[in-house]
């Protein structure tokens, strides 16, 4: 396997050279994103450099989380990964199909008419669906993470901070403006119902083209929230854990909740319902995604025989593990020649790896292995046996959103 080494925005690139044409999308806090010609299939294709991956055990276990997601969660309004690979420089490049805007992009560039924001909303629901079935949680749903193509056609993106559906999830996610209120009163206790409330947020900026909760900190946050929503039900109020959390929210004045007809421009009943179902104070009572695809608002969209769950649970059996770095590697180059299916001979054991115990469709993956710690060292033996399941891919019927939108698309993607 031979590379190219490019500087995109000040930093360096490093890609086979199956991959030419690379110009820089976008830069994220873990990572670069360049768009590239696949010489392979002549498809347009996204690269992203994840930096410094081993760098630090997190860094690492984040990595081979988003990975092992990417290989186990595979739906049509979901990215799909189409190649993986290791730089000399042990830099991680994630390869999936190129879409031609997100909708960030495109809430900025113009209002949307009606059936995009019920199609868009349709395709989001029915991600969260198979997402939230295969005990996952995405934690980071934004506009910007919401990609879409000339045909609108919708993808959910950016796994990285996506955790197991567990009632005691804690830590700091979410950009701010889509944040759930469970998160920023309690830090923990919080499921699958987040990523409903980002999806409310998501939705009401469609309506209304603006954020509907711009905070300038978790402050002016959750009092914002307050405003429209009312002053938390005690029930609520009693799961909050901290402290001087429970001081704060108790120090705010109280609020009514405000009807979202009178605080929203949008006079549509069906969805302003469907909205109100999304953001509810407590998580226990908030629609889910299932519930949410059977509201009248998407209708002409739904299929409840083309809106398919997880043939199975993603397995999360490494999530607690705290492990060294050179372990996460190993574990990272093994998911890797899995993806490819490169298989090794047991005579390999050894550390070294004899000619002809490599194969698979490309042996230019048998770099990746050479590479790896040798398997009898003390990171091999620490690694923890994981596997990835994979589910059937499914085909949707969901009727097409009008041609026009063809043009609204182009008009924002990067030249």
């Amino acid at each position: 396997m031979s590379f190219v080494k490019l500087s995109i925005f000040g930093t360096s690139f490093e890609v086979t050279t199956r991959y030419v044409d690379l110009q820089p999308v976008g830069m994220g806090a873990f990572g670069l994103v360049c768009s590239a010609k696949d010489q392979l299939t002549g498809a347009s294709v996204a690269i992203k450099k994840i930096m410094k991956p081993f760098s630090t055990p997190v860094l690492s276990k984040r990595t081979y989380r988003e990975l092992k997601l990417l290989k186990h969660i595979q739906h049509e309004n979901i990215i799909s990964l189409s190649d993986v690979f290791i730089s000399p420089l042990e830099d991680i490049y994630f390869v999936t199909e190129l879409l031609g805007t997100d909708l960030h992009r495109l809430l900025t560039s113009r209002p949307l008419e009606k059936q995009f924001i019920q199609y868009f909303l349709y395709q989001i629901l029915r991600g969260l669906k198979y997402v939230h079935s295969a005990g996952v949680v995405h934690r980071d749903l934004k506009p910007s993470n919401i990609l879409v193509n000339e045909n609108c056609d919708l993808k959910i993106c950016d796994f990285g901070l996506a955790r197991i559906q567990d009632p005691q999830m804690t830590g700091y996610v979410s950009t701010r403006y889509y944040r759930a209120p469970e998160i920023m009163l309690t830090w923990q206790k919080y499921d699958v119902a987040v990523d409903i409330w980002s999806t409310g947020c998501i939705f009401a900026e469609m309506l209304e083209g603006k954020p509907l909760f711009p905070g300038k900190d978790h402050v002016n946050q959750f009092s914002i929230i307050t405003e429209l929503l009312g002053t938390p039900p005690d029930d609520v109020i009693e799961t909050i854990c901290s402290e001087n959390t429970l001081r704060f929210v108790q120090s705010l004045p109280k609020r009514q909740r405000v009807p979202f007809s009178e605080k929203l421009r949008c006079n549509d009943e069906s969805a302003l319902d469907l909205l109100e179902k999304m953001l509810v104070f407590d998580p226990r009572k908030r629609i889910n995604a299932s519930e949410c695809l059977s509201h009248e608002y998407v209708g002409p969209y739904h299929d409840p025989t083309d809106e398919p769950v997880a043939a199975e649970k993603f397995d999360w059996s490494f999530n607690d593990a705290d492990l060294p770095v050179d372990t996460w590697k190993v574990m990272m180059y093994a998911e890797i020649l899995d993806f490819h299916e490169v298989t090794t001979d047991p005579a390999a054991s050894n550390g070294t790896v004899p000619e002809g115990a490599l194969t698979g469709p490309d042996d230019g993956y048998a770099a990746v292995a050479a590479r790896a710690p040798a398997a009898g060292s003390a990171a091999a033996t620490t690694t923890t046996a994981t596997t990835a399941t994979t589910t059937s891919s499914t085909t949707t019927t969901a009727a097409a959103a009008p041609a026009a939108a063809a043009a609204a698309v182009a008009a924002t993607a990067p030249k």
